[in-house]
């Protein structure tokens, strides 16, 4: 298989034959690790009804896993040189699409390219019928992350028009930590609150840097993140929710009075928040870090009412 080539000896001669090295900038680390890589493809659960979407094709060597499974697969790599190298690894397989470009148009939207090519690949499944952002079924993202953008490629897809059922990924272990976190711990944040309000998340793996080349200087892990319908459903305005959470967490050490006030200055004035505060029975000089996920949105719904009557 073309994955089991992907060790340091077979990137070092590819990359030598046409003059190249992996780019830091740009988060290039390749898993070395078959069994890893291999962990990676099964966490992923991907059926002959998938389409699939990687980001960062690196060599192809999780892409060929991923086609040898799914129906198709959209791979997006941003370096023209490792798109081109990628290319000839994977020539044989006729269900993949390549795109070389970024898959993000900014920091907080997927490309629409590659929306519109996933759109595409999923076809009949969707319908005029469709809700804009719901969770599609066969709709998986899979994927050995760059770190750079780890965080707004996870966080995007939320909000992007079609939204996988299942995202597998690896990341930094620090991030995957922060998503994860529960309450009152120094990872709980916006990240923790936007994730885990809407998808079941789960650490498959912890990594030692030693699995990648070049080796980074951090561990990672492989995490699995499950939207659930039933949770996205009782979140009333999901770009309002995505605000309230960054707010919460925009000063982590003031109290929570004061941070709401400084969110929605203008808008609500202390007594407005006070009457809040009161109506859910939480503390003005509680801090964000202490609320949990009900709580956070229960928080979220209430001022939105509140700016709502107000309008």
């Amino acid at each position: 298989m073309q994955a089991a080539r992907q060790t340091i000896s077979f990137l070092n001669q590819r990359f030598r034959e046409v003059g190249l090295r992996p780019d830091s900038r740009r988060g290039q680390n390749f898993l070395i690790d078959l069994n890893l890589v291999q962990l990676l493809a099964r966490s992923a659960e991907v059926s002959p009804q998938d389409v699939v979407l990687e980001v960062g094709t690196g060599m192809g060597s999780l892409t060929a896993m991923l086609a040898a499974d799914a129906e198709t697969v959209v791979t997006v790599e941003v370096d023209r040189n490792l798109y081109g190298l990628a290319a000839e690894e994977l020539l044989q397989y006729n269900n993949v699409r390549m795109l070389c470009q970024d898959a993000l148009k900014n920091k907080n939207t997927m490309h629409p390219l590659v929306i519109e090519t996933v759109t595409e690949a999923l076809g009949s499944r969707l319908s005029e019928n469709t809700p804009a952002r719901a969770i599609i079924p066969g709709f998986k993202l899979a994927a050995n992350l760059p770190y750079n953008i780890a965080t707004p490629i996870v966080s995007n897809l939320l909000l992007s028009p079609v939204v996988p059922e299942s995202m597998t990924v690896t990341i930094q272990r620090e991030l995957a930590e922060r998503i994860t976190a529960r309450p009152r711990c120094k990872d709980y944040s916006a990240l923790s609150v936007w994730m885990q309000v809407q998808c079941d998340t789960e650490i498959v793996r912890i990594m030692r840097p030693g699995v990648f080349w070049p080796r980074p200087k951090v561990e990672s892990a492989i995490i699995r993140i499950v939207p659930r319908a039933d949770l996205r459903a009782r979140i009333a305005d999901l770009d309002f929710f995505h605000g309230f959470a960054r707010s919460m967490f925009m000063h982590r050490r003031k109290f929570l009075r004061s941070v709401l006030v400084s969110a929605y200055k203008h808008r609500l004035d202390k007594p407005g928040v006070d009457e809040i505060l009161a109506d859910q029975a939480l503390d003005a000089k509680s801090r964000s870090e202490e609320l949990d996920i009900d709580q956070m949105l229960s928080l979220c719904d209430a001022i939105r009412a509140k700016l709502a009557a107000g309008a």
